[in-house]
């Protein structure tokens, strides 16, 4: 978007916030960039430059806005609603694989050369892996900065950097102030409430709005694994698998952001678990261009217009969802929440919650590859399709990871025993992330296109559907709302 000028210069004038992440505005005249939505006065048309990233603003040389703090808009819904080389290669570096890998580690996992994938992002983005990555750890060093009581050597280690003084410089660079200065800024009645419980963050996470909470936490809430997931005191709890240890997030809905308290067992942990909440709770989301989009049908309009800015609720671990969807094939949500708590018991690792009832992580694949089929409380068919895919996933022979090429895994999951489309999609829709992944099959999406007066075969369903595309995943979400399922209401 930021190589159209016109309509850039009047999102500035505009102060529209839904373009917050869409693109950046550096001010020749300040040496400053901005969010869209900057409340200081616009600067002439003449002076602004339109950057698609914060990091090819810092690499040209300007410094965050103190005013509207750029590099804490929500991430660009770009890079959600592709899969190609740029789109996976930044989902990867937001998962915090440069820092732990390196440049050539974020190539093998593309299947690219350094080169190759080093020119595509410069080309799109204006700046490189290692300059997006470097911003990214400005923006996670900033954050513990201003919500924590860490001392600046923890601060640095935690957001990714190697060297104090590359900390220090860094920050000096892209904010125009010392580390100790940022933390002097910011006043401490604004700061989140102080978390009790020792190595607890307290964080927000912003948002385009509007975001229709309902489904999106009543999903998560109503299929919790009892001792990976909860509901517990208005917020979403659960248990996450990280690349350094493990930790404990506990998210709640609030009308402008999301709080999130994170406990980590290593620091290293922070800027990944963020960005698989995020992307957990479908944050970068553009709803205005969905809910535009589906409008245009006049029987989904109403459903729209009653209950705008509903998010497709998704994972934090795409080879546990894959799991679960087998779990839950021709089961009800009970019977597949009671399977998957007997794999936590008998395979997953212990975790100690002093906060709540959570006491495991989900079962790697690499563990589930080793238990015995005997033991599954399944018919033989779905044991089959069961162990072939953890085993699959456990080799490394299916990724299904921010890296994964929405066809290739599609391909891959078809091809195995007991996968047919409605798993296929729904692994696609909720774990792959592709915002177009349909279910015309599915008993209740038939139900409420009968309902609504759609068509209710799943081949005229999915002709009718294309006017509703690249939002399929979206309108899913609207046709389960008609229905009184737990999986549509915030629970209480």
């Amino acid at each position: 978007m930021h190589t159209d000028r016109e309509r850039c210069v009047r999102a500035v004038r505009s102060k529209d916030a839904r373009f917050d992440g869409w693109f950046f505005t550096a001010v020749l005249t300040t040496g400053i960039y901005c969010r869209p939505s900057c409340p200081a006065v616009p600067p002439k048309p003449e002076n602004m430059v339109f950057q698609p990233s914060a990091a090819a603003c810092q690499q040209a040389g300007f410094r965050a806005c103190k005013r509207c703090r750029p590099d804490t808009s929500p991430g660009s819904p770009e890079w959600n609603q592709r899969a190609d080389l740029v789109a996976r290669a930044m989902r990867l570096i937001a998962d915090g694989v440069v820092d732990r890998e390196g440049v050539p580690g974020l190539a093998a996992r593309l299947g690219y050369s350094t080169r190759q994938v080093e020119r595509q992002l410069a080309a799109e983005l204006g700046a490189g892996p290692l300059a997006l990555a470097r911003a990214q750890r400005a923006q996670t060093a900033r954050l513990l900065i201003e919500t924590t009581e860490l001392p600046m050597a923890d601060v640095a280690f935690a957001a990714g950097f190697a060297s104090v003084r590359t900390f220090n410089d860094t920050v000096r660079e892209v904010f125009a102030l010392a580390p100790g200065e940022l933390r002097a800024r910011v006043p401490r009645k604004d700061t989140p409430a102080g978390p009790t419980t020792p190595g607890t963050l307290a964080l927000r996470l912003p948002f385009r709005a509007p975001l229709n909470p309902d489904n999106l936490f009543g999903h998560l809430a109503a299929t919790a694994v009892p001792g990976v997931e909860e509901w517990r005191d208005g917020a979403f709890r659960r248990t996450l698998r990280l690349p350094y240890g493990h930790g404990v997030v506990a998210l709640t809905p609030n009308p402008d952001h999301i709080g999130c308290r994170l406990t980590l067992s290593d620091l290293r942990d922070l800027t990944v678990a963020i960005s698989r909440c995020r992307r957990m709770l479908d944050l970068d989301a553009d709803p205005v261009a969905v809910d535009d989009q589906l409008r245009t049908d006049p029987l989904l309009a109403p459903l729209v217009d009653k209950a705008p800015g509903r998010r497709v609720p998704r994972t934090v671990d795409e080879a546990e969802f894959a799991v679960r969807a087998v779990l839950g094939q021709q089961v009800s949500t009970a019977a597949a929440r009671t399977h998957a708590a007997r794999l936590v018991t008998a395979h997953g690792d212990p975790v100690d919650d002093p906060e709540g009832g959570l006491t495991h992580l989900f079962p790697a694949p690499e563990a589930l590859a080793e238990l015995d089929p005997e033991s599954l409380a399944m018919p033989r068919i779905r044991r089959t399709t069961f162990t072939t895919l953890v085993r699959e996933l456990a080799a490394g022979t299916l990724r299904l990871g921010a890296e994964s090429d929405w066809p290739e895994a599609r391909a891959r999951l078809l091809a195995l025993p007991g996968f047919g489309p409605w798993t296929t999609d729904v692994i696609a829709m909720r774990a792959l992330g592709d915002p177009d992944a349909f279910l015309p099959t599915d008993l209740g999406i038939r139900r409420a296109a009968q309902e609504l007066g759609l068509p209710s075969t799943p081949a005229a369903l999915t002709a009718r559907a294309a006017a509703w595309r690249p939002w399929r995943a979206y309108a899913v979400q609207y046709l389960w709302a008609t229905d009184s399922h737990p999986i549509n209401f915030l629970p209480v």
